[in-house]
């Protein structure tokens, strides 16, 4: 049987990130950051010169990747890249790449492959409906937008990055249009998702909800 799911989905900076990472630490599970690997496949693109709508060459790439993960460690070709992952430039052009159909079904497979025992719990914007639909706990993340652009500066002023809070919340709203209206999994809660509203939560409070939820239903 496959190892069991928890699917969490939502916009950036919602907090997706911190709250999957924690309840995987804390069940002892497999982690899968799916924009990471977007992120990854974006800055590959841009350092090759690829246009970002070049969608044959970026396919191409996709499963040619020199990737490893390190703890917080992301290396690409050899090279220390947890940087310029995580810049919101890179994040603004893995949101446009991944309205790509054949550079998502590129990804597919190399997704899928995170799920192994004892489980995984995996964030994103589609690993509820597309990626994982079978997940047997799926959590849908949001925020206001002036929350998410907080969080996100924050994030970027302690890693020493240069950041605008006014400019974080337009790109966010921008971001937050592109991905609801892209033709391929846009972002939306999938029907048998749990809403869960961040705005005013804590990481660990959002932890604690979730996990409340996975042992209700037996998943863990």
């Amino acid at each position: 049987m496959n190892a069991p799911v928890i699917a969490i989905d939502g916009p950036t900076a919602s907090g997706k990130g911190s709250v999957a990472a924690r309840i995987a630490a804390e069940l002892g599970w497999h982690y899968l950051d799916s924009g990471a690997i977007y992120r990854i496949l974006a800055l590959a693109g841009l350092q090759r010169g690829f246009a970002l709508d070049d969608e044959e060459a970026l396919a191409a790439l996709a499963p040619a990747l020199d990737v490893k993960f390190d703890g917080e460690t992301i290396r690409l070709d050899g090279a220390d890249v947890s940087l310029d992952v995580r810049r919101e430039t890179t994040g603004n052009a893995a949101s446009k790449i991944a309205v790509l159909p054949a550079v998502r079904a590129a990804l597919m497979a190399r997704l899928r492959a995170f799920r192994q025992s004892p489980g995984l719990v995996g964030d994103g914007r589609d690993m509820g409906s597309v990626v994982f639909p079978d997940a047997p706990l799926k959590i849908f993340l949001t925020a206001s937008a002036e929350a998410r652009a907080d969080r996100r500066y924050k994030q970027l002023i302690e890693k020493g990055l240069p950041a605008s809070l006014d400019s974080l919340v337009q790109e966010l709203r921008e971001r937050d249009a592109r991905d609801a209206m892209r033709a391929v999994a846009p972002l939306k809660p999938c029907e048998d998702a749990i809403l869960l509203d961040t705005t005013l939560i804590s990481i660990a409070e959002a932890v604690a909800f979730v996990l409340r939820h996975a042992r209700q239903r037996g998943i863990c």
